[in-house]
């Protein structure tokens, strides 16, 4: 039985689970010894340990009887999830999802990718981003519903349009770009325009994700003289409430940048994406952008040469997805309709057991128009001509 009927979904999150030699298995060979191993600490194991994950999870995921067991679709999480890291299992496990298609994110290369972003080794950076990008698009080449997104290092002007440029020959279906600022200029920058203007013309998003800020905040904030505090995976390694509410920051700051600084406005048809950094502060930072906008108006000639208010272009080109345990009815009343997007974070544990049951809690109240924008047609938008062809929804 098919988890997702009735109507059209499209996951606007999920993932590649990497194995630890992902980038090196994809490197130019010239920088293939210098790619970073990739961590799994989430399931147990440190990327450095000589436990060979594909011999050890081969064997489950090479059993049909293992990948067909719906009742586990969305219960087996991490390298245990159908599909999670072998590509010839993934669309199996699209099918019986129900998704009409999936933007799948790496899941380990964004912290060592950011992290080389803001390093001194410009050749190594974008060498490990050309790496992750051919690795994505190999992932998602067995089926036009996986929609693989490239990662553009914005550090060196030049080197950044080039590298936008060969990700989308490769087939990447969106850019991700680091939330953080890059290390010596703002990701504003009209150096960046050649970025901005391919991705326009190819129809391909530009999306943040969150991993993309490096480092959230001080890890001061935790020296309190109590216990640690164990996350999702009974580590502490990942998110905690504390790290939570650090998440939209970087984002929000570097997406309000790209606004004031006119991107939107001279990219007019170009879209970006805001994945898995919650949506709950959007109503209020819409708002916040326009008291910008009013009170900064009169002595900032770039405020004076916007064509509309910071909020419009929100609603015109910036798609966001909520958590699925936020008030997604209210973000979508106080917001825009056209703004939130269904995603389901497959196979990580933070989707949960059933992501379908969650939203539709949280989006009671919301009208049918509503529903059909919020799983259907706010990722239409945002995907434009790269958009796999939809079959009708399964009654």
């Amino acid at each position: 039985m098919v988890y997702a009927s009735g109507r059209t979904y499209h996951d606007a999150d999920a993932h590649i689970m990497e194995l630890p030699d992902f980038l090196r298995d994809h490197a130019d060979p010239a920088f293939r010894d210098r790619m970073p191993r990739l961590g799994i600490s989430a399931i147990g194991e440190a990327a450095g340990s000589q436990v060979d994950w594909v011999a050890k999870t081969c064997p489950l995921h090479n059993d049909p009887e293992y990948r067909a067991n719906e009742a586990e679709l969305l219960l087996r999480k991490n390298y245990y999830a159908v599909g999670s890291f072998d590509p010839a299992h993934r669309p199996q496990a699209l099918d019986q999802l129900g998704f009409a298609s999936q933007l799948i994110f790496t899941t380990w290369s964004a912290a060592p990718l950011v992290a080389a972003e803001h390093g001194d080794d410009v050749e190594l950076a974008y060498a490990m981003a050309d790496a992750h990008n051919r690795g994505a698009a190999e992932f998602c080449s067995v089926d036009p519903r996986l929609l693989a997104v490239g990662y553009v290092s914005l550090m060196d002007l030049e080197r950044a349009a080039a590298q936008a440029g060969r990700a989308i020959e490769l087939g990447c279906k969106a850019l991700m770009i680091a939330s953080a600022c890059p290390k010596e200029h703002s990701p504003s920058h009209i150096g960046l325009d050649r970025v901005w203007a391919q991705a326009q013309e190819a129809g391909v998003p530009i999306v943040m994700h969150v991993g993309g800020t490096g480092q959230l905040l001080s890890p001061k904030y935790f020296e309190n003289g109590l216990p640690p505090v164990l996350d999702f995976h009974g580590g502490a390694e990942n998110f905690r409430s504390i790290d939570y509410m650090a998440i939209p920051v970087n984002p929000a700051q570097t997406m309000a940048t790209l606004i004031l600084d006119g991107v939107l406005d001279r990219f007019p048809d170009l879209k970006f994406g805001i994945i898995e950094l919650g949506a709950s502060w959007v109503p209020g930072w819409m708002r916040y952008l326009d008291s910008a906008y009013s009170s900064f108006f009169r002595n900032e000639e770039r405020l004076q040469k916007l064509s509309m208010k910071p909020s419009d272009f929100v609603r015109r080109q910036v798609r966001v997805t909520p958590y699925p345990g936020e008030d997604t009815g209210w973000i979508i009343r106080q917001s825009d309709p056209q703004i939130c997007l269904f995603s389901s974070d497959y196979p990580h544990v933070e989707g949960g057991r059933n992501p379908l049951k969650r939203f539709a809690q949280a989006t009671e109240g919301c009208t049918d128009e509503e529903l059909d924008h919020f799983y259907e047609l706010n990722f239409a938008d945002l995907m434009g001509p790269n958009l796999p062809a939809v079959a009708p929804a399964a009654a």
